[in-house]
């Protein structure tokens, strides 16, 4: 995303009413400084922005520390710093001593407490460090609070934590630091991001991070496209305000689309099969009931039902489709059955009907007797040339047509040669 880019995902995640919106590292780039601008001069209905960054280095007074003062350089109401909860990081990754990174934790949150409203403490490592070393695991928690931490984040930064690790240590967090708000942050590298983050939920955590369609390094980080409607919708949580989990899935695709990533049709909730049917028993249960194959009403989440043809589809199927094309036909019509043994013909050659719809509606209507020939195709010719070094590729197309007993000749040059075609 450049950051213009990210401008218009924030006020997407706005309009959803995410509460706050990480808008990058201002100390690690140019882009992201550039968002922290830009970002100033909108007006969110909901959301806060939020700078991420670390704690101040080892040896340098926060005051001093250039990345920190990148944070406070962003002027932005909310600040997020992560620390090393794991002694193995302190140890090998900062080579510093214990007692050392507990007063680099405190100092850093202590100096940004002091600047921004809000700081959020995010515990690196916080899991594998619990399960080496609980003792201090909870000592850097402790310094993040002394320092003035609005919420102290755990997070499972290598995603290798199973949901029971997952609750016994938010459970332990919250008992020995009554009051204090607890959030989660998980990577899905043991592909159970989401399930971790819901049962931190379940063990009282209240504040959640994650990333829309679960974007993130490696395996990626926790999806919010499935984090909101199992807790909005399953735990009954108000994790936004009222209505706006119906726009889950036009905001999931519009952040895919603007990444040009293709939309992952099998993302629970908001995939295009979320909600798909093409096993017969399967079509002809939820024809009489969605309940008996759909978890909840894909319309909550901004979804639909999907009836897909091929070769495993029975006649409720092929009903389904012919009424939904505004076609009247009596369920014992011998030419339902006919045209479902066609399409099984069909894919068994190789054709495949699941996404199109159009070619089925072609064949069901000569079948029916319903189908109409507009023209037919007498011929057509594709050039494609280079003329020189300096100049783009040339695409000509010619095509002739007849319509009744008139024929149709024309010729067109296009952005490469089906857009020739197209055109011609």
């Amino acid at each position: 995303f450049g950051a213009e880019d990210k401008l218009r995902v924030a006020r997407k995640l706005d309009e959803l009413g995410v509460h706050y919106i990480e808008g990058g590292w201002p100390g690690s780039n140019p882009k992201d400084i550039l968002f922290f601008d830009l970002a100033r001069k909108e007006k969110f209905k909901k959301a806060r922005i939020c700078a991420f960054g670390s704690t101040a280095r080892a040896g340098v007074a926060p005051s001093r520390d250039a990345n920190i003062q990148k944070l406070l350089r962003a002027e932005v109401p909310v600040v997020t710093i992560f620390g090393k909860s794991w002694d193995l990081h302190a140890r090998e990754a900062l080579r510093i001593t214990l007692d050392e990174n507990l007063d680099l934790i405190e100092k850093s949150v202590a100096y940004l407490s002091r600047r921004v409203d809000e700081v959020f403490f995010d515990a690196e490592h916080f899991f594998d460090g619990y399960k080496a070393n609980p003792e201090y695991a909870l000592q850097t928690v402790a310094a993040a609070i002394r320092g003035g931490a609005r919420a102290v984040v755990l997070c499972d930064t290598n995603g290798g934590a199973m949901p029971w690790e997952i609750e016994e240590g938010v459970r332990k967090v919250r008992e020995s630091f009554a009051g204090v708000e607890v959030g989660i942050h998980c990577h899905n590298d043991g592909d159970l991001a989401v399930a971790n983050s819901i049962t931190a939920v379940k063990a009282g955590a209240t504040h959640v991070q994650g990333t829309m369609n679960g974007y993130g390094e490696r395996c990626g980080n926790a999806n919010l496209s499935s984090i909101i409607p199992n807790l909005a919708l399953k735990l009954k949580v108000n994790a936004l305000p009222k209505g706006k989990v119906a726009l889950l899935r036009e905001i999931s695709r519009f952040i895919d689309e603007l990444a040009n990533i293709p939309h992952a049709k099998n993302q629970p909730f908001v995939g295009d099969s979320a909600f798909a049917h093409k096993g017969g028993v399967h079509v002809s249960a939820v024809m009489r009931n969605p309940l008996t194959y759909e978890h909840i009403d894909p319309a909550l989440v901004g979804n639909r039902q999907r009836i897909l043809l091929s070769d495993l589809s029975g006649k409720a199927s092929v009903l389904s489709k012919i009424r939904a094309m505004g076609i009247k036909i009596d369920e014992t019509d011998p030419r339902a059955v006919e045209v479902l043994e066609e399409l099984k013909r069909l894919e068994s050659e190789g054709f495949l009907y699941e996404g199109a719809e159009a070619s089925f509606e072609m064949l069901l209507k000569k079948r029916l007797g319903l189908h109409r020939t507009f023209f037919d195709l007498i011929g057509f010719r594709v050039i494609d040339e280079k003329r020189a070094g300096d100049k783009n590729p040339l695409s000509e197309a010619a095509i002739m047509v007849k319509v009744g007993e008139e024929v149709e000749h024309t010729a067109a040059i296009g952005n490469g040669p089906v857009n020739a075609l197209d055109c011609a």
